[in-house]
Order: structure tokens, then sequence, then C-alpha cells
């Protein structure tokens, strides 16, 4: 007999729709399997012709001599007799490798299952200065989607493991529940830098924003609503900022009517594609850049790479829109440059850059 888990496993397999084994054990699998069914048919079609039972008595046989566990239906003559034989070899053959085939692909499914689980609890334990996404819906896997590719290192939280079969299977993904102290810490919430809250409910957001501003009160927090109201109680609970997608559909609908050729512009501005050469980047200051205590002007910044700065974002929170060239540039400032993407990847170089100083 096989081991009981190896049942239980099968049983899963059917419940969820589909085989938790790699493509070749399970192309082995159905490969025997039909050779058992031809085997079945042949002997079958065998007993018929050459003992003349009826086709009923025929398969009985066959199924009491591939189980081994019955006698003869009539008495056998000689040829049927050998030809029972062979029946029996074969039969019990492909019996044997069908439990072998699939006793070796459970056992293989679960040591990867296992180790890939625990190798994923390693890799979100090294995380640091992450994302925690916590909720793996429409809203969710697009914020994924872009982080991956920036890339940001980020994970993300879902409790249902329909949506997670969804996802990337070389994303970070923790199976719990993401308003739990225990789940968000597992998340490494006190080594994030930031933290959604995208899940379908505003009263779980609205938890998972209190619990995760408990946890990490400097964690930059955005959360997602459903409701208009809800976006006072997420911002009382601790979230930076609130985003309704319903909201925001509903802007951009109305601007493509006014205003076409600016969301136009916007849109392919800001896409990461490759298929638009000019981009709108926020592009922040280190402390020890080489950019840091110059001016607009003397940066060279627009001689040297050709880039406009759109805006200056201060670290007290202000922005200078279209700075003039006295402008000075600050560590901690962000700047909100356009321009090629090569050239703002080095301009993204230079700021993140460390000189020595005199």
């Amino acid at each position: 007999m096989s081991p009981w888990w190896i049942w239980l496993s099968i049983l899963e397999w059917f419940r969820k729709g589909e085989p938790p084994l790699n493509l070749h054990r399970f192309r082995l699998l159905k490969i025997f399997t039909t050779a058992l069914l031809v085997l079945s048919v042949a002997g079958t079609v065998g007993f018929h012709h050459i003992e003349h039972w009826g086709w009923f008595d025929s398969f009985y046989m066959v199924v009491i001599t591939l189980s081994t566990i019955g006698s003869e239906v009539h008495p056998l003559s000689q040829a049927g007799r050998e030809f029972n034989v062979v029946l029996i070899v074969a039969g019990v053959a492909l019996v044997f490798l069908i439990i072998g085939a699939l006793t070796q692909a459970l056992l293989e499914f679960e040591l990867v299952r296992v180790f890939g689980k625990r190798r994923m609890e390693r890799d979100i334990a090294s995380l640091r200065d992450h994302y925690i996404i916590c909720g793996a819906g429409r809203v969710g896997h697009s914020v994924a989607n872009e982080l991956a590719r920036k890339p940001c290192p980020f994970v993300i939280v879902e409790s249902e493991e329909k949506s997670v079969a969804e996802l990337d299977p070389k994303w970070l993904v923790l199976m719990g529940d993401a308003a739990s102290e225990k789940t968000l810490r597992e998340a490494g919430i006190d080594r994030a830098i930031g933290l959604v809250a995208a899940t379908t409910t505003d009263a779980t957001n609205i938890y998972i924003v209190l619990t995760a501003r408990g946890l990490n009160p400097r964690l930059k927090i955005i959360a997602r609503a459903s409701e208009e109201r809800a976006e006072k109680h997420l911002k009382t609970a601790g979230a930076d900022t609130v985003i309704s997608p319903y909201a925001a559909a509903g802007h951009r609908i109305a601007q493509s009517f006014l205003r076409p050729h600016l969301l136009d512009f916007l849109d392919i501005a800001s896409d990461r594609s490759g298929t638009f050469q000019m981009l709108i980047e926020e592009i922040r200051i280190a402390a020890q850049s080489a950019l840091a205590g110059t001016t607009v002007g003397s940066s060279g910044i627009h001689h040297k790479f050709g880039i406009m700065i759109l805006a200056i974002r201060r670290a007290d929170g202000s922005t200078r829109f279209n700075p003039e060239a006295q402008e000075p540039i600050q560590a901690g400032d962000c700047l909100i440059a356009m321009g090629e993407t090569p050239q703002l990847a080095k301009l993204e170089s230079l700021a993140a850059s460390v000189v020595a100083r005199s």
C-alpha cells in the first residue's frame, strides 16, 4: 500500500483542479495510465475471442486479474492461461510503475514545497528598505508590477490561495492575515520603508493601517479606499496617502475628454517600457552627492545631461516649481526631472554618488 499522505495529495490535486507535479512526471503518469487502459481493452478483446466469453465476463476477468483479488470466471483453456500469464505480468508491471511514478512525483512535490517555503522565508527575512503590499487583488497586483519593473524589493501579504496562485512565482509572497501583528513582523515591517493597504474592504485596510503605524511610526503608508467616507478614517488611522481607484478612474475619464493631449503626454512620459524617449523621473539628492550645495544653474544638469528640472521637492515638504538658475539644490531634495532615459540614469547615479570633501 502507498503511504496515506499520497492519497490525501491526490484528493487535493483533484480539488484544486491542477496536478501538483512537474510536467515530466505528469507525462509519465499519463503514458503509464494510458498503457494500462490499452492493456485492459486488449485483455477484454483477447478473452472474448480466445474463450468465446461475453464482453462483461471478459472485462470482469481482466479486472480481477490485474487487481490480483479474484479467481477464474470460467475454466480457462491452455491458450487462455498463456494469455492470462502475459496479461498478469504486463498489468502488474504497469500498476507498480504507476504507483512508483506517482509516489516519486508527490514526494518531489512535498520536498519542493517545504524547501521552497523555507527559502522564501529566508529571502523575506533578508529584506531591507522594502515595501509591503497587503492584498493581492487587482490594485495590489498592479502595484507589484510597477515595483517589479523599477525594480524595488517588496513582499506581498495575502490570505487567499487563489489570489496567490495568480501572482508571478518570482515574487516574494507571505500567506497570512495582513492585519495581524505577527504576519506584519514576519514581512519585516520594522525594516520596511513603505506599506500599501490594498485589500478589498475599507474596514480591513483601516485595521491594517492602525496595526502597521503602531509597529513602525516612520513607515510611509498608502491605503486604498473603496468609499469616499473611508478616506477620513484611514488618515486618522495613520495613512499618509489615501487613493480611491474609483475616484481616480472618474478623474482620468473626465480628463480624457477635457485635456486629452496633456493626459497622453503624461502617460507616455511616465511609461517605463522604453517606447518613448523622454521620461519624467523623481531623483533624490544624497547627503554627500556632488550636486548637494550647488544651484540649478551651476550643477550643469541642463547643459551636461540635457535634462529639464520641472520642480524641486524640499525635505520639509515645500515644492519649488519651474526653479530658476540660482535656486539651490540641497541634500534630501527630490528633483522632478524630464529627459531621456540614459541621461536620467546618469543623473540618478550622480545624485546618489559620494564625493570626497576637502
